[in-house]
């Protein structure tokens, strides 16, 4: 997995020593309460191991799950995801023939545009490595991130039940100079 840099930040692959802020970003019902079916809160440090290993796992040269971090003094802000999105149907669920963008930044960073700076940084590292689209799905109502979403110039779809059974805001960024 590349290291991403931009302006301000180091986009790079999860340390073993991030665990106590991934503990603090996921124990938290403000970061949470918008991701999944059924959100919920982290409630022990072996679960941010396990959550580290598991973005540890994610080394692709176009996916990734990275450590969103300060350029000036290293310290992590939050996570940023490129992957397979997963189709709506039966459990478990298969992968669609979709990329998702998705990001979870510490409430201490939250309107600083550190979502929109690494989030554009990783659509340009997915058209460069040929991607030619990429979608992200917001719970409706999380309005902080579907601004994001139309920041970084991603098209609303509306509302949507294609990916991981639930009903969903659609944005969707194409690769620029594709007219489809």
């Amino acid at each position: 997995m590349e290291t991403i840099t931009t302006e301000r930040l180091i986009l790079r692959p999860w340390q073993d020593s991030d665990v106590d802020f991934v503990f603090d970003l996921y124990s938290r019902w403000v970061v949470q309460r918008f991701i999944g079916n059924e959100p919920r809160v982290m409630e022990s440090r072996s679960e941010a191991v396990e959550r580290v290993a598991r973005f540890q796992a994610v080394d692709h040269e176009v996916h990734g799950i990275w450590a969103v971090t300060r350029k000036d003094d290293g310290d992590p802000v939050g996570a940023l995801l490129l992957k397979p999105i997963p189709a709506s149907g039966e459990e478990p669920l298969q992968p669609s023939n979709d990329v998702e963008i998705g990001w979870h930044l510490h409430p201490d960073h939250w309107g600083s545009g550190f979502a929109s700076e690494a989030a554009q940084a990783v659509l340009e590292h997915a058209f460069a490595h040929g991607l030619e689209r990429v979608v992200a799905v917001t719970n409706p109502a999380n309005e902080a991130s579907q601004s994001v979403c139309r920041r970084l110039g991603m098209k609303g779809k509306g509302l949507s039940k294609k990916y991981y059974n639930a009903t969903c805001e659609l944005f969707v960024a194409k690769k620029p100079g594709l007219n489809s």
